[in-house]
């Protein structure tokens, strides 16, 4: 697959680390072996999965001549922090449009992200209802801007479209050959599941790849079969803009919604279990929303014998670990 032919920034300099997890997996006695690709040491304030996205979202922004940054997310999300990161980075200006899934969340004064965007010298944010079309709210503001001589690039939450997919593509065939330098082969793969851009490219540069490493995604915030459509169409979308004929086989793609609990971004008990056996065991710190669930996932599926003995298992840690401060309370109970 042709990456190349997309323009791109940058951002990713080197591959992240693929890490073994002894103290985890002994801690875990499943018998299987858990390896974690670092895509939390990844450029950008805080780092995260959506740099590698952002990576090839904020190219196309600059060769299009744009000068400003629209992006939406949940209220503590990772993915604003980041749009907002590279938009300082490259001296645009950026404008957020944050969605209050739980009503009432959104606090100006909270810590984690909320922090850092202040920090970061945000233009505007704009915070809607949960439900709210935010493709409409993220034009509304474009229109504004355009109308005052701005020239802005609007970005889909998470960065979750084809071009943004691509980051992953480019991610899975980083990792396919860190396998073959470091010896180790893979019997199978974890991912957090959010907007569906991650997984889906992940998935995209498997199937493009012939990787043949089963994927499954932990969900957190959709219904199991809305979310594997969703990363069904996203792949399909990254192999079509590259030009694969092969397209994803429906069966591929596998999206638990068993560790969501009470909602998006609402702690769970099993979630608080996996950030703080991470933390105690590897000094490696989870977010509560999307790889604290993702590990949670893990942790019962190994529980459960989903994974045969002595298998390799590698997780996807996309980073998040700023959302943690904005949840003291549920890790100091």
């Amino acid at each position: 697959m042709n990456l190349a032919q997309f323009p791109r920034r940058g951002y990713v300099k080197e591959p992240t680390p693929i890490e073994y997890l002894p103290n985890f997996s002994k801690a875990l006695g499943a018998g299987i072996n858990i390896y974690m690709k670092r895509d939390d040491m990844l450029p950008g304030a805080g780092g995260g999965n959506k740099t590698r996205k952002l990576d090839f979202c904020v190219a196309d922004a600059l060769q299009k001549g744009c000068d400003t940054l629209i992006t939406c997310g949940a209220v503590q999300s990772n993915h604003c922090r980041l749009t907002l990161a590279w938009a300082v980075h490259e001296g645009m200006d950026c404008h957020l449009v944050l969605e209050e899934r739980v009503p009432g969340s959104y606090n100006p004064e909270a810590s984690g992200n909320n922090f850092l965007y202040q920090l970061l010298g945000v233009k505007s944010i704009t915070v809607v209802p949960k439900g709210t079309d935010m493709a409409a709210a993220m034009q509304g503001v474009a229109d504004k801007l355009k109308a005052s001589g701005r020239k802005p690039y609007v970005i889909p939450g998470g960065a979750s479209n084809a071009l943004g997919a691509l980051g992953y593509v480019a991610c899975m065939e980083e990792i396919l050959a860190q396998m073959f330098a470091m010896g180790v082969n893979f019997d199978h793969m974890v991912v957090p599941s959010g907007s569906a851009g991650t997984h889906g490219g992940i998935i995209a540069g498997m199937i493009g790849n012939n990787g043949n490493i089963p994927v499954t995604g932990i969900g957190v915030n959709r219904p199991k079969a809305v979310q594997e459509n969703a990363v069904l169409t996203v792949a399909n979308q990254a192999l079509e803009l590259l030009g694969v004929e092969a397209r994803v086989p429906a069966d591929k793609v596998v999206a638990f919604d068993d560790y969501v609990g009470p909602g998006y971004s609402l702690p769970t008990d099993a979630m608080v279990e996996a950030v703080k056996m991470l933390a105690q065991t590897e000094a490696i710190l989870l977010d509560p929303v999307y790889s604290g669930k993702a590990m949670s996932g893990l942790i019962d599926l190994a529980r459960k014998g989903y994974f045969p003995k002595g298998a390799n298992v590698l997780f996807l840690h996309t980073g998040g670990s700023p959302a943690l401060f904005a949840y003291l309370p549920t890790f100091r109970k």
